[in-house]
């Protein structure tokens, strides 16, 4: 565990990666108090038709009252067709500004900027609802994902001008809302990833091929949001900066590459037209090893992941798996292989490849990159070498929603409240309140001290209560 109070001849050092940490990031059009940005997190906070919820308002505020520069919202829906997971907060239609108004005031209140996440889920939709128990769209006809496997078909050309068309109105409607930008899903696994990805695109029209046509959609989007929002508005775009697509299934194929994707971010700049920024991920689907890279809890897996089993044809032979105690302990030990070792700071290296790429292009255009990031050497280490401009920070802010105020006089958080990278938030997620379900980390003296202490916290997400 790392000593997290520098001592007097290393105070100097800290003092150094706190000024860069909290050196304000100048975007092209707008500029945050730091450097540190909530990551996109989910949790079904609201209402089952998409009209956001008082909780939603509550749990963004966390954020922003933790001093956190930006917060990236949830995955949000352009349409319901589209949703991930029921009771998100969705931007499908303009009833729906106002609640969002209300989120940016309210990060704006602590001086947070605040950016929508614009998401299509194609094939990889969790739990859709009852409207939605046909096929869904994908890039590709009948190319189930391996790991929920979710019935999908081809999107029709018409299908695709319409989802364009949903994005950028979608778009619109953040801008009206008083948003300070957006960012596009086109990492892990989402509709956009499923277009971009050279291991799932199988099409031979327009929109498949090489990685220039297989760019086409998303750039039509981009185009579509500019057509709509201007050119002074935030985007910026959500990134697999290598899909590792056949991490877990090794007959898969790998799908982009590192030089693939370093063509695509150049198309999708669109010689000063396109994006403003890009979020450095990796991997192909979600979850996957390197995206959240963490644990994988087979115990919480088993109890949480059963509502899966309705939603996607292999998702029954997955729960068996998980359930049988010689086929989840070789699956974790598997799934940690293929993770590695690094954890904080994984996709470092990529985002300084894209970074410098971009850099050569136009020095406006911001990165930051994910991955486990919660310490003020690993973080200040990422922005002085160059590889990102900014991290967004997941997980390790559920556990310590103050972390940025925490990194301003030390290292990270004390030993013992540190995230752990268990990833029982994401399971959990599944069927409770989205927050840190790491027993080690609350206080008590017996084990229902400290459950109720862990409820405790992941409850406070309803108080203040709608009503008082």
């Amino acid at each position: 565990m790392l000593d997290q109070s520098p001592s007097p001849d290393k105070s100097h050092i800290h003092e150094d990666n706190a000024a860069l940490i909290f050196d304000p990031l100048k975007f092209r059009n707008l500029e945050a108090k730091n450097r540190i940005f909530r990551s996109n997190l989910s949790g079904m906070f609201d209402d089952y038709n998409g009209q956001g919820g008082n909780a939603r308002i509550n749990w963004e505020t966390k954020f922003a009252k933790g001093g956190a520069g930006g917060i990236i919202s949830s995955y949000t829906p352009v349409m319901n067709k589209g949703r991930i997971l029921t009771r998100y907060a969705m931007m499908d239609h303009d009833d729906k500004i106002p609640f969002w108004r209300k989120i940016g005031e309210a990060a704006h209140e602590h001086d947070c900027r605040f950016f929508m996440q614009l998401s299509h889920s194609g094939r990889q939709q969790d739990l859709g609802g009852v409207e939605n128990v046909f096929r869904t769209v994908a890039s590709s006809t009948d190319k189930k994902d391996w790991f929920h496997g979710i019935l999908c078909h081809a999107a029709t050309k018409p299908e695709i001008k319409e989802i364009v068309d949903a994005f950028a109105q979608a778009a619109r409607r953040a801008r009206e809302a008083g948003l300070d930008g957006i960012e596009l899903h086109g990492a892990n696994g989402y509709l956009i990833t499923q277009f971009l990805s050279s291991g799932i695109n199988d099409r031979d029209d327009e929109y498949g091929g090489n990685w220039e046509a297989r760019s086409r959609f998303v750039l039509e989007i981009i185009r579509a949001i500019r057509a709509e929002v201007g050119y002074d508005f935030h985007l910026q775009m959500k990134i697999n900066a290598v899909d590792h697509n056949s991490w877990l299934y090794p007959w898969q194929p790998p799908g982009n590459t590192l030089d693939e994707t370093l063509k695509i971010v150049r198309l999708l700049m669109d010689d000063g037209k396109g994006v403003d920024g890009f979020h450095v991920s990796a991997g192909s689907t979600f979850p996957h090893p390197m995206n959240p890279p963490g644990d994988l809890p087979m115990r919480d897996l088993v109890r949480w992941y059963d509502g899966m089993i309705s939603q996607g044809v292999r998702a029954g032979m997955n729960y068996r798996i998980f359930k049988n105690p010689i086929g989840a302990f070789l699956f974790r030990r598997y799934w940690l292989w293929r993770r590695g070792k690094k954890v904080e700071g994984i996709n470092e290296d990529y985002s300084a490849a894209i970074r410098k790429v971009v850099q050569q292009i136009d020095p406006t255009v911001t990165v930051m990159v994910t991955g486990g990031w919660q310490h003020a050497d690993r973080i200040a280490g990422a922005i002085r070498s160059g590889a990102a401009d900014a991290v967004s920070i997941g997980r390790p802010l559920i556990a310590n929603n103050n972390l940025p105020e925490i990194l301003k006089t030390s290292n990270g958080p004390a030993p013992g409240k540190e995230c752990t990278y268990c990833n029982k938030c994401l399971i959990n997620d599944l069927e409770n309140p989205l927050g840190c379900y790491e027993l080690s980390r609350f206080e008590g003296d017996s084990f229902e001290e400290k459950y109720d202490e862990m409820i405790k916290e992941v409850m406070s997400v309803y108080y203040p209560p709608t009503f008082t």
